[in-house]
């Protein structure tokens, strides 16, 4: 909950707050602006409708105009007809002209034809027979005009004396045919008439529209004949876009109509009419000046008024968010101005005033709940975070040390399981009410989430850190009781210094943190950070580097540490160890990489690659006597539940037996992840792997459950086995170790014999096995063959190991 956006806020007041949290002048110019918003789309609309009519009324009087062009065109046709008719009847009436065509004087008729369509002003002139053939054609005719007027004469024969338009050579002409009697037919006057430029301009000037002749003939593209557009307008549309409709002309948008004119043997000759829409539409113009200054008017009578409106609105409100920006930088002091108003305003102000009472109450909860721990009581990681950053900022890097202590508890996840939350909760009450006890006055205690606690220490070194975590972990050796249950405690602690392991609160947390993690993966108690562990530091991304290398190229070599039977000294089994031979650091000590590589995860190609290695030797090595050879597996690979496969794969390989290997497994390695450990040793087991606890002692798994898993052996810790001749306590501990194994059916190896003395209590105390320098140290594959050879062929010479030590004989190294 953050204090913007407080529980107790009414639904409706922060609603309001929402929508009013812009600066109110801004906010009434939004109001206004969608209110002429609005306005304008209303005018747009009616705007759109009235052009749309416009523009439909302007087509309709435009197309009206040109079906009444259309008429007066065939007007202007039907006169010319007439008079084309009246000039051709006179011809036909000149006795000399029948006289002519009588006697067959064809100059005579040529001439006469000449001289009448000189007069009336026609381009071609023609007599034909009765027969409608071609007799003479006058000389001022256009050229070859003779085969093109024999194809036309039977559609002129249909209509004699009425005028007919037809393209003759590519021309349009009108045509007249009237008959010559003298008294009978004798023949037939045909006279033409060219549709000229003249004829489209008269046309033009008497309908004010544009007219054109198209022709389309029978072969080839329309084009345009004639037309009335003043040059350079390019009238070719006309003849490309013979639709009726909307067209470019000269720049302007026209309405055409089409009209055929005539039809004959040559094609069609249609006539265009274009009248611009533009002037058709210019009555309108000035309706729509006039609608536009109204709405102009409209506008800004209307946004003066919802100006007005609006501030008279939002004057209170700009009050109410200057509260609200107030509030928004914590400051709730101030009190928020009421108007006494009884509208919604007036409301919003005092239900504003009350909400600020509130947010204030609960601002100073949030804080303490931001930064500190609600089931403790102590601080946060955050409230930590920012105490480091605090101290490091007021400390000398000179001569002053902060040092931070992180401890995670072990096994309360099973706790919770157990017990229950709430029994988990009085158990982190009780570790936080033993850490306070135990810091120094200026000295911070944390939690840091979940079972997961933090010391953070002034003038503290590395020295005084290490005492205080030993001093803690004395403290938590004294069980906490919960209710009726005794509840061990443990943990893991992790210590890092300022400015030795970091100079900033966040690495120093980190460094802390990975020192913690190393802790509890070796059982270590506390742990000082250490670089070699640290996955994260440039080093060991190096190393992690060439390890991936070493595998590739053959640098690892594989160990063998013996195993004797305590009770008559043969060599029974060996522990399967790696080494690394770099080529330039030489042989690297396993506890420079085999950390690391657990934590890095790499731990699992490692413990492939000894199982490879182990289980291409197992043939040689049964032959020596040595039946069986034990693998580590980490805890990364006991929760691999594709570990059995993979071992079985490295088994069909090298036709490897899975009895002549022992399975060694650390407490830890279990209780990790009890139920996916568990699955993963029972298909072990049914497999005929041997499996072993080792490190037996250490870590923190009950009896009970150790007692379901598919065990076979118990190794005991080398750090209870070394020092047993000398540590009382130690001693027992192997004793009741090798006798709780025996009850349980368990075979025992004690792990770190250095000595004689050692070795022969062990015989006394009937433990099984023994492992350690005192018999050999780890050899590589041929020395240990070579060991093996040695020792076994000193096996009749010595009845027993106790004999061997009674006698005082040192054992072969």
């Amino acid at each position: 909950m953050s204090p913007d956006t407080p529980a107790t806020m009414p639904a409706r007041l922060w609603r309001a707050l929402q929508r009013w949290r812009w600066p109110a002048l801004r906010l009434s110019g939004r109001i206004v602006l969608v209110s002429l918003a609005l306005l304008l789309v209303v005018q747009a609309a009616v705007f759109v409708v009235i052009r749309h009519s416009i523009d439909r009324n302007a087509h309709a009087q435009l197309g009206a105009h040109l079906s009444v062009a259309a008429r007066v065109w065939q007007r202007l046709l039907d006169q010319r007809a007439a008079t084309l008719n009246q000039g051709a009847a006179l011809l036909a009436a000149d006795d000399g002209m029948r006289e002519a065509v009588g006697t067959g004087d064809l100059g005579t008729v040529r001439s006469a034809l000449d001289n009448h369509g000189a007069r009336i002003g026609a381009r071609v002139t023609a007599l034909l027979g009765t027969d409608l053939a071609v007799q003479a054609v006058g000389q001022q005719s256009d050229p070859g005009i003779a085969p093109a007027l024999a194809r036309l004469a039977p559609q002129l024969a249909q209509r004699p004396g009425s005028g007919v338009v037809a393209l003759l050579a590519g021309r349009p002409y009108q045509f007249v045919m009237v008959p010559l009697r003298a008294p009978a037919l004798i023949g037939w006057v045909v006279m033409g008439f060219p549709l000229d430029q003249a004829l489209v301009n008269d046309m033009h000037a008497v309908s004010g529209v544009h007219a054109a002749l198209v022709a389309q003939p029978v072969r080839g593209a329309p084009l345009v004949l004639v037309h009335s557009l003043k040059p350079p307008a390019d009238a070719s549309p006309l003849a490309t876009h013979l639709a009726d409709g909307d067209l470019a002309l000269d720049a302007q948008q026209h309405l055409v109509a089409t009209s055929d004119v005539a039809s004959g043997p040559e094609g069609r000759i249609t006539l265009r009419l274009a009248g611009p829409i533009a002037a058709a539409m210019a009555p309108y113009r000035s309706l729509q000046w006039m609608l536009a200054i109204i709405t102009l008017l409209g506008v800004a009578l209307f946004g003066a008024g919802s100006m007005w409106t609006a501030r008279h609105v939002t004057q209170p409100l700009r009050r109410l968010v200057r509260a609200s920006e107030r509030l928004g930088r914590g400051d709730d002091d101030e009190p928020v101005a009421q108007d006494r108003r009884s509208d919604e305003i007036g409301e919003l102000a005092r239900a504003f005033d009350q909400m600020r009472v509130n947010v204030g109450a609960q601002g100073a909860q949030i804080r303490a709940l931001a930064y500190r721990d609600r089931l403790t009581g102590l601080p946060n990681r955050l409230q930590f975070r920012d105490d480091i950053q605090r101290a490091i900022a007021r400390a000398d890097p000179g001569r002053d040390h902060i040092a931070v202590v992180m401890l995670d508890l072990d096994r309360f996840k099973h706790v919770n399981d157990v017990l229950g939350h709430a029994s988990g909760d009085r158990l982190l009450e009780g570790v936080a009410a033993r850490l306070q006890q135990m810091v120094r006055d200026g000295d911070v205690v944390a939690r840091l989430g979940g079972d997961e606690f933090a010391l953070l220490m002034h003038d503290a070194d590395t020295d005084l850190a290490v005492a205080v975590a030993q001093r803690i972990t004395a403290t938590f050796e004294q069980p906490l009781l919960l209710d009726d249950h005794t509840v061990n405690l443990s943990a893991g602690l992790g210590i890092a210094t300022w400015p030795t392991h970091a100079t900033d609160a966040d690495a120093l947390l980190s460094r802390a943190e990975v020192a913690m993690d190393a802790a509890k993966r070796h059982t270590a108690g506390a742990q000082v950070y250490d670089p070699a562990v640290d996955t994260a530091s440039a080093l060991n991304l190096s190393l992690l580097s060439e390890l991936r290398h070493a595998v590739g190229h053959d640098e690892l070599r594989l160990f063998l540490q013996p195993k004797i039977a305590i009770r008559d000294g043969n060599v029974c089994g060996a522990e399967a160890l790696v080494r690394w031979q770099h080529p330039t650091r030489g042989l690297v000590p396993p506890m420079q990489f085999i950390p690391f590589a657990e934590q890095a995860g790499f731990i699992r190609h490692l413990t492939l690659w000894i199982f490879e290695r182990a289980a291409a030797e197992q043939v040689a090595l049964a032959l020596l006597g040595v039946r069986r050879v034990s693998v580590n597996l980490s805890t990364r690979d006991l929760l691999d539940v594709e570990l059995p496969a993979k071992l079985d794969a490295i088994l069909r390989r090298h036709r490897a037996l899975a009895d002549g290997f022992c399975l060694e497994i650390t407490e830890r390695a279990i209780m990790d992840d009890p139920q996916r450990a568990e699955s993963t040793l029972n298909r072990l087991a049914e497999r005929g792997y041997k499996l072993s606890i080792d490190d037996f002692g250490t870590g923190y798994s009950s009896l009970a459950y150790l007692k379901k898993l598919p065990v076979h052996e118990l190794k005991i810790d080398k750090r209870f086995v070394m020092a047993m001749e000398q540590d009382a306590g130690d001693a027992k501990i192997v004793r009741s170790t090798i006798d709780l194994a025996h009850n349980l059916g368990l075979t025992v190896v004690a792990e770190g014999v250095e000595n004689a003395a050692v070795l022969a209590l062990l015989h006394a105390l009937q433990c099984d096995e023994g492992q350690g320098h005192h018999m050999s140290k780890p050899l590589p594959v041929d020395a240990f063959c070579d060991w093996v050879a040695r020792w076994q062929a000193r096996a009749p010479a010595k009845p027993g190991v106790a004999a061997a030590l009674r006698a005082g004989a040192p054992l072969l190294h």
